[in-house]
């Protein structure tokens, strides 16, 4: 059956994903996002081993460098990058040095270089470099010639340096105040966080942000995120062109008291519209088979899968008389799974007995049902790393999945993939894809785009589908 074979294996590898997450993070299986980036390396002190030789020296710390020589000329500066690159999927970085003495000439800098740069040049001389220089305020990006940009600096004050890769823009900061404006960031590789000392008794210490830092980061980020959503609150977008997104979301997973109330609820403030006119949605593949959908959802998602399967049989026969299924293996796991939930343990080893036999397949079942009769093995099942089955989202992919089934049998149906997705996700899917492309076109620099962090910037809570 190409609908099982489709959809069956789409829902596995759902519960895979989840199966892989719950095993790296047993203890948060009910809060998994999918997809989420890995943590990366901060730069946490001074690079000890590529330096520039004799023309600096840095402290047991490896947070402080000083310059212990007369000032000699441009190519005997003293320069020491960061022992990693800037982290780059994110909002902002940021660091901070703090001008410990500004020596003879205040020849301090801050800034950022690229891999290879050449260690006894200051920050911004050579190409794929940024510096602020200290002693005359300015700014050099890749040439020996600086250009008007900020204050000077010296003993006592603290100079920050960052990247907002939302505008692939560097910034710089005096004793907590942005200075200067920002500079576009024209180098797409790695960027190491650099500072520079190059007159005698010049001495700096860095703070990659074990200690506050002066500026207000986390303002800043606040502001950054406000505007980039007051930009999105500029859209218009039509009052009924939303209404319809949200109602067809309902219709899809069969939400029909929900989307009933939605309709009385704006009957008198939205007007009329054809789905099928404004919006190419046929509405008519929407409401198919909406009540029985509601009804199997809401059976499944209470956990009675005897009941629901039943039902399934009376309205659907052909979707579950293939005993070896991809649905049936779902719902029968998901039987096996409330009677754990429910302490009957001698019902569920008999119940597992007569009817995973059957899915004796290694490459398409045998994993998770393993992980199924894995939760025999443990007094607290809820805490294992195994709890993630006993979690309200383990319901909703079963109920998904025999939604989806359900709508593929509509005659009228004509991609069977499109049951899979309300239109609104595949609204959110083509962001996503936006988003990946627009991060690809910046050597994927920026943040990932992540849906419930928006949903939570708003909200108290972690929000979830109910």
């Amino acid at each position: 059956m190409e609908a099982d074979d489709i959809i069956g294996s789409y829902y596995l590898s759902l519960w895979r994903i989840r199966a892989k997450a719950a095993a790296l993070s047993p203890f948060s299986s009910e809060n998994l996002e999918f997809n989420e980036e890995v943590e990366e390396e901060m730069p946490s002190e001074l690079d000890t081993v590529n330096s520039s030789g004799g023309f600096s020296i840095i402290g047991q710390d490896k947070l402080s460098v000083k310059y212990p020589n007369n000032h000699l000329h441009g190519h005997d500066v003293g320069v020491v990058q960061a022992n990693k690159a800037a982290p780059s999927k994110r909002l902002l970085f940021y660091f901070e040095i703090t001008v410990k003495d500004a020596g003879v000439k205040g020849q301090v800098a801050i800034g950022f270089t690229a891999p290879g740069f050449k260690l006894r040049r200051q920050p911004g001389w050579e190409s794929n470099s940024y510096g602020y220089h200290g002693d005359d305020g300015l700014l050099y990006r890749g040439q020996g010639k600086g250009e008007a940009f900020g204050p000077t600096y010296t003993t006592g004050d603290t100079v920050g340096c960052g990247i907002n890769y939302a505008d692939q823009q560097f910034f710089f900061t005096k004793n907590g105040e942005i200075v200067g404006s920002p500079v576009p960031k024209e180098v797409k590789g790695p960027l190491f966080p650099t500072v520079s000392v190059h007159s005698q008794n010049e001495e700096v210490t860095v703070n990659f942000g074990k200690d506050p830092f002066v500026f207000d980061l986390k303002d800043f980020e606040a502001r950054i995120r406000a505007d980039i959503q007051s930009k999105i609150g500029d859209i218009s977008i039509p009052q009924n062109t939303s209404y319809g997104i949200v109602r067809s979301y309902l219709q899809h997973y069969g939400y029909e008291e929900t989307l009933a109330s939605l309709e009385s609820a704006t009957k008198s403030s939205i007007p009329p519209i054809s789905l099928i006119h404004e919006n190419s949605m046929n509405d008519e593949e929407e409401v198919y088979a909406l009540n029985q959908r509601r009804t199997l959802r809401q059976l499944i998602r209470s956990g009675d899968i005897v009941n629901a399967f039943s039902k399934l049989q009376n309205w659907y026969p052909a979707i579950v008389q293939d005993e070896k299924s991809a649905i049936c293996f779902l719902l029968q796991c998901q039987e096996f799974i409330e009677l754990v939930r429910n302490g009957c343990l001698y019902k569920a080893v008999l119940y597992a007995r007569n009817n995973f036999e059957k899915f004796n397949c290694p490459l398409k079942f045998e994993d998770l049902r393993k992980d199924c009769g894995a939760l025999l093995a443990y007094v607290d099942p809820h805490s294992s790393s195994l709890g993630y089955l006993l979690q309200p989202q383990q319901r909703e992919l079963v109920a998904d999945a025999v939604n989806a089934m359900i709508l593929a049998t509509n005659p009228n149906k004509e991609d069977i993939k499109a049951c899979l997705h309300s239109r609104l996700e595949q609204l959110l899917r083509q962001l996503s894809a936006c988003f990946l492309e627009k991060r690809s076109l910046n050597a994927d620099q920026g943040e990932a785009f992540h849906l419930w962090r928006i949903l939570d910037s708003g909200k108290g809570g972690k929000c979830k589908r109910t």
